[in-house]
């Protein structure tokens, strides 16, 4: 069981880090860094985009209007480092 609770704590830190890269992914699109007419960047994008966007869409519903700000991130963000150390402090030392 401590083995699959290892396996989500490595998921939540690999989601973590996919959304670090798809908001400064956004950013450097934004800026017009990159260009999303390059195949390789525009492949990335849609990647992090399918993957980050169906968790992030709910809180963004909840969030006030902000203007241009979005902090949706850094609010699932924090989601997940609570979600992790509930895991760490509270059930992976009960688990046998």
């Amino acid at each position: 069981m401590r083995a699959v609770l290892d396996i989500v704590l490595i998921v939540l830190d690999l989601y973590v880090w996919l959304l670090i890269a798809s908001a400064i992914l956004s950013w450097l699109i934004a800026f017009n860094v990159v260009n999303t007419r390059n195949q390789f960047v525009s492949a990335v994008a849609d990647f992090l985009y399918r993957i980050t966007e169906p968790v992030l869409a709910p809180i963004r519903r909840m969030l006030p209007n902000l203007g241009g700000l979005d902090i949706s991130p850094i609010i699932l963000i924090l989601i997940i480092m609570l979600i992790q150390r509930v895991i760490s402090y509270y059930i992976y030392p009960n688990v046998f």
